[in-house]
């Protein structure tokens, strides 16, 4: 397997170059840690002694080289975004915790790099009714 030689960003993205010359590149939001992080945070960065993952221990992040061949791109007209978009004062990371799923999992939903099952569709759809529920009581 390549190893990583060089780590890089820029506004939407991070690159890495491999030692045999391949350079590769994801969105941001396929790692929403690295997208909300600040730019020094990113920066703040140990690539493995193996030189096949990247460990960012201030964020608690980690990456695979592996990573880096996913080809899903942003998608974001997606039902989970359009959800999220008609109540931008619902705070993500505690809607997770309501859901009762990973914070960066539920980014990537509404990122649109990962499609939530039609199982966990309902389940997010059901903690925005449970929430209006208890809005309503009130």
């Amino acid at each position: 397997m390549a190893k990583i030689e060089k780590l890089w960003f820029d506004a939407n993205r991070i690159y890495l170059l491999t030692d045999g010359g391949e350079t590769l590149s994801r969105p941001l939001e396929a790692f929403p840690v690295l997208k909300e992080a600040s730019e020094s945070e990113r920066l703040d960065f140990k690539i493995g002694r193996f030189g096949d993952d990247i460990r960012w221990e201030k964020l608690d992040e980690d990456i695979h080289l592996s990573s880096f061949y996913d080809v899903v791109e942003p998608n974001p007209d997606n039902e989970v975004a359009r959800i999220f978009g008609r109540f931008p004062q619902i705070n993500v990371s505690e809607m997770a915790k309501y859901i009762g799923i990973n914070k960066s999992l539920l980014a990537k939903y509404i990122y649109g790099i990962k499609k939530p099952s039609s199982k966990r569709m309902q389940e997010i759809k059901q903690a925005f009714h449970l929430m209006g529920q208890e809005l309503i009581a009130i």
